[in-house]
């Protein structure tokens, strides 16, 4: 079983194939805009050849991760729905305080259309 997660350990590896290269060409004294020209094109080709089974596995747990068949549940989420499930029965509580489920407030008037006030003047 690996230690790490797919996605670390593929950018680890995607790093690793850039920073190499990169190392060794401004050791040896290459100009270093053409070291990492060099360097990301071998960081790139490299990867393409040597990465495609982890390249997959990131694939596939992102895929999994997006189309769950239940949506994770966090310790927030749960929170949040017994803060709202304890608002029941209080005034407001049908959304925001003063506004009623359309959205609109009932305390204050219809908002003016903008065309109105620029062409009364």
């Amino acid at each position: 079983m690996n230690a790490l997660p797919a996605w670390l350990r593929y950018t680890l590896l995607r790093v690793l194939l850039f920073a190499a290269p990169l190392a060794v060409l401004l050791i040896a004294g290459v100009t270093p805009w053409i070291a990492v020209l060099v360097a990301a094109l071998f960081g790139f080709s490299a990867s393409l050849i040597f990465l495609r089974a982890s390249r997959e596995q990131l694939a596939s747990d992102l895929y999994a991760a997006r189309h769950r068949e239940t949506p994770a549940v966090t310790v927030d989420d749960e929170a949040e729905d017994a803060a709202l499930d304890g608002m029941d029965g209080v005034d407001g509580a049908d959304g925001v305080d003063g506004v009623d489920g359309a959205g609109a407030d009932a305390a204050s008037p219809a908002p003016r259309d903008a065309r109105q006030d620029s062409a009364s003047g």
